[in-house]
């Protein structure tokens, strides 16, 4: 045997060298063919034409996002056209606040003397010192008033355009950063381009930048969401050092500038570290994130309490809040509206998937992270843009007719370019003529009442009224008034639940004593209001009034007890004993009537 098995190992043994030199010679004559030289370079050619082309789609996207906000808000309001107490009527709320104090910063002597001025602010509210910055968040209007001063910007624009200037370009941001965090997901633009297309179209659920511009949520949520767009970036595993570097650094920067914006950013800051830590959990990682909750938001956790059905309470502000469209649950119109984009049932189809998923390999280290919109569009532009996404559905349906990764890549190119040719086709239309149709806010019922303030009233008055009209006050004339539209602050919320007692069945001398306790001049008693006819039964002002003060069955059980009182809104205007001692009327329109406040009434007790 040993005779026989030696000649094959010689043959082996003979080949082997002859094979090495074919291998060699090949190898040579490879090496002198130029391709595979260019070949790398060719390589880097096309991932830097990817890249740019990305980045140019993106940056695009959002400058064109800026430029249709831009176009939209002067054909809504016919902006260039108005006057400048017409333009500032349009900031309405809590807008108005942040807006007026913006003006108050560019009349300051100095940045020092204004700084001063709105730290130690006791000509906003009656009897009551703020530090306006601080409680209210200010920093927006403070940076856009040195901007603005700084750069030469007075010589060429108006500052309320350069201010709303500022917010869309925020807002373009805002979009920039949304492509780039579903780029970086799913791994092609073309998904940041239906994550776009899906925002813009959606945009009455993904922001309020349309009716609200100075709200502090428009200046913060566009560094959210670069701080998003970075974090994914850092969580990406191929990522090189230096590409981790500027991560970090963006990131850090963008959630300082976050929590310098927004005074409830820490609030989002922690169901974000809530979820990092579940990740790192998974992914057998440590985690560094700690929260402590400010102690003058302290309301906000009852707020939260009470809206997940954890407590009841017949508290007039919480119940206020919780009447407010933005918090309520989505009506059938707002399923219908993602419903008919195509938005909705591809987020749904793409978080089952990311959800089973997840609940398969959660031991396997996934990191996948999502934030209800506006970042359903960015994860439903994920999903059917990307290819891992169709191999995990195809997995699971155990599709063999057809090669999955083929497939997978076909319908990752072929589903979001159907997508985007039909939104294109059914909703592009609806853009430009939105962008056609001038529109015309008209509101002379509140300019007449400004311009009756700035005329007639001593420059020492006092106003009392809703939250939401003393805000406009305060912006349009600067009178002080007895509330603001806040509700960070313990104090404001109990003014502003007091003051709207001129709308509940209370006794004139009630409604008196709580005026004059807030050293007030003037009541102004809105008619929309007073008359309102609400859709959802319980949720006007008036009715939580009534339920506060218990005259009325709120919930079963309760005892019902009928006031003696008629609505104050209504007794007050038919100038009858005892209302006419305690108040003068003094100037109505349509909408609003003025009443003074007489300063000399004797009380029995």
């Amino acid at each position: 045997m040993a005779e026989e098995e030696g000649p094959p190992v010689e043959l082996r043994q003979r080949k082997k060298p002859k094979s090495s030199e074919k291998e060699s010679a090949k190898e040579e004559r490879i090496n002198d063919i130029p391709i595979p030289e260019r070949a790398p370079k060719y390589v880097l050619f096309q991932r830097f034409a990817k890249i740019f082309i990305g980045c140019l789609a993106a940056v695009t996207s959002g400058m064109m996002y800026a430029l249709y906000l831009s176009a939209y808000h002067e054909r809504k309001f016919w902006f260039s056209n108005r006057q400048e107490l017409e333009r500032e009527i349009t900031f309405q709320g809590d807008s108005a606040i942040y807006y007026s104090y913006y003006k108050d910063m560019l009349k300051a002597p100095s940045f020092e003397r204004g700084v001063y001025e709105l730290t130690h602010n006791n000509k906003t509210v009656s009897l009551k010192t703020i530090n306006a910055v601080q409680q209210m968040s200010l920093y927006p209007e403070l940076i856009a008033s040195v901007l603005y001063q700084a750069t030469g910007s007075n010589e060429i624009i108006e500052p309320v355009y350069f201010y709303i200037g500022i917010v869309f370009g925020l807002q373009g941001i805002y979009v920039t950063a949304l492509f780039v965090t579903s780029w970086l997901m799913s791994g092609t633009w073309l998904a940041g381009m239906l994550t776009v297309a899906w925002f813009i179209i959606n945009r009455v659920d993904t922001t309020r930048i349309e009716y609200s511009i100075p709200l502090r949520e428009n200046w913060a949520l566009p560094y959210f969401a670069c701080q998003v767009a970075a974090l994914t970036g850092y969580l990406k595993s191929n990522l090189n050092t230096y590409g981790e570097r500027f991560c970090y650094l963006l990131m850090s920067a963008s959630t300082y500038t976050f929590m310098m914006m927004w005074e409830y950013s820490h609030y989002l800051l922690f169901l974000q570290a809530i979820s990092l830590f579940l990740l790192d959990i998974f992914s057998l990682k440590q985690s560094d994130k700690m929260f402590v909750p400010h102690k003058e938001n302290g309301h906000m956790l009852k707020f939260l309490e009470v809206k997940f059905g954890l407590n009841m309470t017949k508290n007039f502000t919480m119940n206020w809040l919780l009447c407010q469209e933005s918090l309520q649950a989505p009506s059938q119109d707002f399923f219908l509206r993602l419903t008919q984009s195509s938005l909705l049932p591809f987020y749904i189809l793409v978080l089952i998937i990311c959800l089973l998923s997840m609940l398969q390999v959660i031991f396997r280290r996934i990191n996948l992270k999502y934030i209800w919109i506006p970042y359903v569009c960015m994860l439903a532009a994920f999903g059917v843009c990307s290819p891992e996404l169709w191999m995990t559905l195809f997995k699971w349906l155990r599709l063999r007719t057809v090669h999955p990764i083929l497939l997978a890549l076909i319908l990752s190119m072929a589903v979001p370019t159907i997508i985007g040719l039909s939104l294109w086709k059914e909703f592009f239309p609806r853009l430009m003529t939105e962008l056609m149709e001038l529109q015309e806010f008209y509101d002379p019922d509140t300019v007449e009442l400004m311009t009756w303030i700035k005329r007639q009233a001593p420059v020492a008055a006092v106003f009392a009224g809703s939250p939401q009209l003393m805000g406009a006050i305060k912006l349009c004339t600067g009178w002080m008034v007895t509330s603001l539209p806040l509700y960070n602050d313990d104090d404001l919320l109990k003014r502003n639940e007091n003051i709207y007692q001129i709308y509940s069945k209370r006794s004139a001398e009630d409604i008196y004593k709580i005026l004059t306790s807030y050293k007030a001049n003037y009541l102004i008693v809105e008619d929309a209001i007073c008359n309102e006819v609400g859709t959802m039964r319980g949720c006007r002002v008036k009715d939580l009034l009534d339920i506060a003060n218990g005259h009325m069955v709120c919930e079963e059980g309760d005892k019902l007890t009928y006031s003696k009182y008629g609505r104050f809104c209504h007794e007050v205007k038919i100038n009858y004993s005892p209302y006419v001692n305690y108040f003068t009327r003094v100037y109505w329109n349509r909408s609003y009537f003025v009443y003074k406040i007489n300063t000399v009434i004797s009380f029995q007790s």
